[in-house]
């Protein structure tokens, strides 16, 4: 007498390669996801000067007109002659720069040994500096 035993089926195997492709393309979709630009919103308000009467402003004022083209208390100054141009006394600089202006020229000019240990107060303009 013999016995008849069912024949042993093959066992599924799972072709690794799925798991591989499945975690490129879940990778794909977080990049394409994640690069794209949000809206930034804020209730960030930058602050604007409208109107900027110069007898108002204590001494001294730099303005930033361009990169070049700087004024200290309305006289026309080269910006590598800021450091004879200041006053000796620590008072503080009121910096008046346009608000659209670049902001690594206003780093630059905040990294100036000149203004290292000067306090500065930030006055801007809203469409331009005034000539």
């Amino acid at each position: 007498m013999s016995l008849n035993l069912p024949t042993r089926r093959m066992k599924m195997r799972i072709d690794p390669a799925y798991s591989i492709v499945n975690i490129v393309l879940l990778l794909i979709f977080f990049f394409l996801l994640a690069g794209q630009k949000t809206p930034f919103t804020s209730d960030l308000r930058l602050a604007e000067t409208t109107q900027l009467p110069a007898g108002n402003m204590p001494s001294p004022v730099l303005e930033i007109l361009s990169e070049d083209q700087w004024r200290l208390d309305g006289q026309p100054l080269r910006p590598e002659l800021l450091a004879t141009a200041l006053p000796d006394e620590e008072v503080p600089i009121h910096l008046v720069i346009d608000r659209e202006a670049r902001s690594a020229l206003l780093l630059a000019i905040l990294r100036r040994p000149e203004l290292a240990d000067r306090p500065i107060r930030l006055v801007t303009q809203h469409g331009g500096a005034t000539q």
